[in-house]
C-alpha cells in the first residue's frame, strides 16, 4: 500500500506480539552430553542462527525463553532440569535435542530418564544421534510457527470504561 493513497494498515495486537516473540528467542542451552558438539556446530556462522533471531544464548534461565535440553538426562539431573525450567519466565518453550533427550535413546536403564517430557512439557522434539543441523533448523522453524500461532493472554480482553 502506498502512503499517498491515504490508507492505513490494521492488525491485531496479538499478531504483533507473536511476530516479535517469534523473531527474538533467547535460548538457554542445558547441555549434558555429546549432542552438545552438534549444538555448537549449529550455533556457528555456517548455519547462522542469527537469521532466526535465536543466536544469543543466555546463561541464566531467568533471561531465557527457550530451553534447549541437549543430551542424556539422568534421574540425578532431573530435579536440576525441573528447577531450571521453573526459573524461566512465561512464555517459555522447551526443545528436546537428540534421541537421548527425547526417549532416553540407547540408555535403556534405571539411571536414565526415558524422555524429558516425563519431567517438563516439551514443545518440540529433534530426533537423531546426533541430530543433523538441518533437523535443528527445521525444528526451530516449526517452533517459530507455533509461537506465531500462539495468542497473547492480554489480546482480546475487553477493558470496560466506567459509566458516568
Amino acid at each position: 500500500m502506498n502512503a499517498d493513497q491515504g490508507g492505513f494498515i490494521t492488525s491485531r495486537l496479538s499478531d504483533g506480539i507473536a511476530w516479535a516473540r517469534k523473531w527474538s528467542l533467547f535460548p538457554y542451552p542445558f547441555v549434558t552430553a555429546c549432542c552438545g558438539m552438534e549444538y555448537m556446530s549449529v550455533s556457528s556462522a555456517h548455519y547462522d542462527l542469527d537469521r532466526f533471531g535465536a543466536a544469543w544464548p543466555r546463561f541464566s534461565p531467568r533471561q531465557a525463553d527457550m530451553l534447549l535440553v541437549v543430551g542424556t538426562i539422568s534421574h540425578k539431573m532431573a530435579p536440576v532440569l525441573k528447577k531450571v525450567y521453573e526459573q524461566m519466565c512465561e512464555p517459555k518453550w522447551v526443545v528436546a535435542f537428540g534421541v537421548c533427550t527425547c526417549t532416553g535413546g540407547f540408555y535403556d536403564n534405571y539411571a536414565t530418564v526415558q524422555g524429558i517430557d516425563r519431567i517438563i512439557p516439551v514443545d518440540c522434539y529433534i530426533p537423531g544421534c546426533p541430530p543433523r543441523p538441518e533437523a535443528v533448523l527445521d525444528a526451530l522453524m516449526k517452533l517459530q510457527a507455533k509461537i506465531q500461532a500462539s495468542r497473547h493472554p492480554l489480546a482480546g480482553s475487553v477493558v470496560e470504561r466506567p459509566r458516568n
